[in-house]
C-alpha cells in the first residue's frame, strides 16, 4: 500500500490567494527592485540621481520598475512644476517596511557571491551540484 504524499511549502498556506502572493513575491524579488529600494531607503532621490546610483540599470528598466513600485504603493512620485522639470522618488511606509527583507537578500548576495561564482564555474566543468539518487547510482 502506497503511503499518500505529503505536499508543503508556503503555498499550500494560501491556496486561494497563492496567484496574487505569487505575482507580489516576483515584484518584491526582482533584482532592480531590491535595488532601486535598498537605494531610496537613504531617503528621496532624483530620477537621474537614481539611475547613476544603480549600475547596469537602463533608462527603460528604471522607468518600468519605479511604475511598478508607485502603482503597488511602494515608492511615491513627486513632480515639481519646475523648468527643467524635477522628479523625485521615495518610499512609502510600505516600502519601507520591506527594507529588513530587503538588505537582508542584499546582504546575502554579497557574502556569499564569491562562494555561489566558484559554484556555477565548477558546475560549469563537472556537474558539480548535481545528486543522483540511490536508484540510478545502483542501476549502472
Amino acid at each position: 500500500m502506497a503511503s499518500e504524499r505529503q505536499v508543503g511549502g508556503p503555498c499550500q498556506s494560501w491556496p486561494k490567494d497563492s496567484a496574487f502572493i505569487r505575482e507580489v513575491l516576483d515584484r518584491i524579488g526582482d533584482k532592480w527592485t531590491v535595488l532601486i529600494t535598498s537605494t531610496l531607503s537613504i531617503g528621496r532621490m532624483r530620477y537621474s540621481d537614481l539611475h547613476a546610483s544603480i549600475p547596469g540599470i537602463s533608462q527603460r528598466m528604471l522607468t518600468q520598475t519605479l511604475k511598478h513600485l508607485e502603482r503597488d504603493g511602494l515608492i511615491t512620485r513627486t513632480a515639481y512644476p519646475e523648468v527643467p522639470p524635477r522628479v523625485e522618488y521615495e518610499l512609502t511606509d510600505l516600502g519601507l517596511s520591506l527594507m529588513d527583507a530587503v538588505m537582508a537578500m542584499a546582504g546575502w548576495a554579497a557574502a556569499h557571491h564569491s562562494e555561489v561564482a566558484s559554484n556555477r564555474a565548477a558546475s560549469e566543468l563537472s556537474g558539480v551540484g548535481r545528486r543522483k539518487s540511490s536508484e540510478s547510482a545502483s542501476a549502472r
